[in-house]
């Protein structure tokens, strides 16, 4: 026996699977899109964004743009409910699940964050 520690870990179908991604652009929808006449103070930012899709292929797409920018990213992950919402579907298999969250996470385009 060895004096090396086993680590936990977590293992799923499809696990060592990593799909590419190609790069992406957005399309911006007018009708969806509001732009503010005038700033009220100073201090207002007009280049907030808020992208409608799926968060790593818009992460992907503002990756080039923003690299080095972004001091912080909030993403609404799927919680593996097993329930079905209006606006998607959270019953997919467990593996599935564990399989999106890791490509997710593990190509999260580190570059975009500022140091």
């Amino acid at each position: 026996m060895t004096n090396r520690l086993k680590r936990l870990e977590l293992t799923w179908i499809g696990k060592d699977e990593r799909p590419r991604l190609e790069p992406r652009i957005l399309l911006e929808d007018p009708a969806l899109s509001y732009h503010a006449a005038r700033r009220v103070t100073d201090h207002d930012l007009f280049d907030n964004r808020l992208i409608h899709g799926d968060n790593l292929l818009a992460l992907k797409a503002l990756e080039q743009e923003f690299a080095g920018k972004i001091k912080c990213i909030y993403i609404d992950p799927p919680y593996n409910t097993g329930n079905a919402f209006e606006h998607y579907d959270d019953g997919i298999e467990h593996s599935l699940w564990l399989q999106l969250m890791r490509a997710n996470i593990s190509r999260f385009p580190v570059q975009m964050l500022r140091a």
